[in-house]
């Protein structure tokens, strides 16, 4: 017998095969209309999946109210253009075709490429057979017959996923529409009628399971959504996303650049955006001060020894540039993490009870080797430099320090106006081999965690197994910017592992006078300065508050009369602390103010005979617009004020 416990509380109970549908046309007839999935006990179904045959299962149906059916209608989207594609090219080898955060991408094998001229025919294509409204038909086949059935519709790389990636699987799914059949899992919407509206967005290239030695495909990306005005809005943010491309902006607002000669996904820093990294530093070390940390730094690399002993390397070896090989017994690895240094830090001497915490942070660079087409910027690189921090405590301190550390990301992300944000909790998968430590231990941190951040009242607390780090839970920061695009940021973990005798035997004399070991927990507010800038980058389309902006303000002189007053401002703005540039060239003043607000520098002074005579500035501000003529000390303590808060203003987009 079946228990189906609705979300109105109530139960009902099936002795015979029932799918979502079902329970839908026994509600009512509209409800069997309007459903295009379920959702048994977490879990996203198709709407003609049998469900469990026995037990008692939370159940609700999903429509086009509910977000999770988006990336069903988006996953059945991509069956439609993979349909389309094949109609309109010969000899296509399918791939694969999931869902993305907006959207949807199918990888493609033929000869003829695929470019953006072909769009309007395919998307022409997708429409007939939207119009069409075949249904999506789920069909199980043995394994035998899985692969036979491959082999008999020509997709040799659906034959060696099977055989392969698929090789514990003794029954295999496939969607039929029409003439289209796909090996596919699901799930999907019952017909095309469901998709509202889509297009499709870019070509790519990408290599047959991510391994750069494979075939190479290509990746068709599109969208969709449930209505044209979604879609149109979707469009107009991806528009906008466009024009906050951090990778363009920081080109033309000289922040950072990255050189073939030094190395893809290593950022060199301009002056303009150093500055900026300079003034987060600063930010961070006060706040490290206030809290009691100590610094420390560690060297760029390590011997591998250090790293099998922490577990990132082999765990991580495939994310990890190759070992320097020093000589037969001596090999060394660019450090793909700061802890193991900070550990032995730590271990260098004794410590008591009444040391802890120790609290250990270091800018520390680390290095990891991502795959070339994942690369993007300063958002994913292969070297970057972390605001990392590792606290050493007792059992009995451990709920205050990790407070604590959150406390600190919440102060971070709070002055810089990102306040739209939520916290994930990532728990290890039970299922899982790929954590180190003992059930009880990660039992006991995840409680921990779960009650200090449940107290906090963090906002959209959630719980995601599966998604620790190797070594212990998490709780992560996941920020929305202005786009409402989603970024992980700030992090802390709380780690009962590598302390442990079986990891680097950590220990503390406590009060009975016999060793015991310390807790572990690492945090990182900003995440790594590359990837943070980057996404502040976009958040703010380069116009950067005034405690963060390269360039503060601007003075600039109507004409070279007044160059020697203009000088005198910029001293006086200099002496103050702030971050001034003059600009005295024999150009016309409009110029000069259309320059300076191409590099969105917050404040414009303009010094003229007027100015001159009464020891005042005409101030332009980026926000406000012209505020007219101020005394100098006056406007000299309004952006020091303004600085010294560290205010945000948003300009107006």
């Amino acid at each position: 017998m079946l228990s189906v416990h609705l979300p109105d509380g109530s139960v009902r109970k099936y002795d015979h095969d029932v799918r979502p549908i079902d329970i839908a046309a026994e509600i009512g007839p509209g409800l069997a209309k309007a459903t295009l999935a379920g959702e048994v006990d977490g879990q996203v179904v198709g709407f003609d999946r049998i469900l469990p045959r026995q037990g008692d299962v939370k159940f609700r149906l999903l429509t086009k109210k509910d977000p999770e059916a988006l990336a069903v209608m988006r996953h059945s989207c991509a069956h439609v253009m993979a349909r389309a594609v094949m109609r309109l090219f010969d000899g296509v080898g399918l791939a694969f075709g999931p869902t993305t955060g907006n959207g949807f991408y199918y990888d493609f094998d033929l000869e003829r490429p695929i470019t953006e001229d072909d769009f309007p025919a395919i998307e022409k294509e997708m429409a007939d057979i939207v119009r069409q409204d075949e249904a999506f038909e789920r069909i199980e086949e043995p394994r035998e017959k899985a692969i036979a059935i491959c082999r008999d519709l020509h997709q040799p790389l659906k034959v060696e996923h099977i055989e392969d990636g698929l090789a514990d699987q003794g029954v295999l799914s496939f969607y039929r529409q029409g003439e289209f059949i796909d090996l596919c899992r699901g799930p999907h919407v019952p017909s095309p009628k469901a998709i509202g509206a889509f297009k499709l967005l870019s070509v790519a290239g990408a290599y047959w399971k991510g391994d750069a030695s494979r075939k190479q495909l290509q990746r068709l990306y599109g969208t969709a959504w449930f209505s044209k005005q979604d879609l149109d809005e979707y469009l107009t943010r991806l528009e906008e996303a466009k024009r906050r491309d951090h990778r363009v902006l920081g080109k033309n607002l000289d922040l950072f650049t990255i050189d073939p000669m030094v190395g893809s996904g290593l950022i060199l820093w301009l002056p303009r955006g150093a500055t900026i990294r300079t003034e987060l530093e600063s930010y961070i070390r006060e706040e490290l001060v206030k809290r009691g940390y100590d610094p420390v730094y560690t060297p760029n690399i390590g011997r591998v020894e250090l790293y099998e002993t922490s577990g990132h390397y082999p765990y991580y070896s495939d994310s990890q540039f190759s070992p320097i090989e020093i000589a037969a017994d001596e090999r060394y690895l660019l450090k793909p993490m700061n802890c193991p240094h900070h550990i032995m830090i730590y271990k260098s001497r004794p410590r008591s009870y009444r040391d802890l915490p120790v609290r250990l942070a270091e800018f520390g660079t680390v290095y990891r080797y991502e795959q070339s087409g994942e690369l993007n910027g300063m958002t994913r690189v292969r070297g970057f430099t972390q605001d990392d921090a590792h606290l050493f405590c007792t059992e009995e301190q451990v709920a205050d320090e990790f407070r604590g550390c959150i406390e600190m990301t919440l102060e971070v992300l709070h002055s810089l106006g990102l306040d739209d944000f939520r916290v994930r909790l990532g728990f290890r998968d039970p299922t899982s081999d790929k954590y180190v430590g003992e059930p009880e231990s990660w039992d006991r941190a995840e409680a921990s965690l779960r009650e200090v951040c449940e107290s906090m009242n963090l906002p959209d607390l959630s719980v995601e197994p599966g998604e620790a780090a190797f070594y212990g839970p998490k709780a992560d920061f996941v920020v929305k910017d202005c786009l409402e695009r989603e970024w992980q940021l700030g992090t802390v973990q709380l780690d009962y592992n590598l302390p442990s005798a079986e990891r680097f035997g950590l220990e503390y004399i406590g009060p009975d006078n016999r060793p015991h070991t310390p807790v572990m927990i690492h945090r990182a507010p900003l995440g790594s300065f590359e990837r943070f800038v980057g996404v502040l980058i976009e958040h703010f389309a380069g116009a950067f508050p005034l405690w963060l902006a390269p360039e503060q303000v601007r003075v600039a002189c109507v004409s070279e009369k007044f160059a020697e007053y203009g000088r005198q401002v910029e001293k006086r703005l200099a002496d103050a602390g702030l971050r001034v540039t003059g600009d005295y060239r024999a150009e016309k003043i409009g110029a000069k103010i259309r320059d300076a607000r191409l590099l969105l520098v917050p404040y414009i002074f303009v010094v003229g005979g007027r100015e001159q005579d009464e020891g005042t500035v005409a101030v332009r501000d980026r926000i406000e617009g012209e505020l007219g003529a101020m005394p100098l000390e006056a406007a000299v303590a309004r952006l020091s004020q303004e600085a010294a808060e560290r205010a945000v203003r948003q300009i107006a987009q």
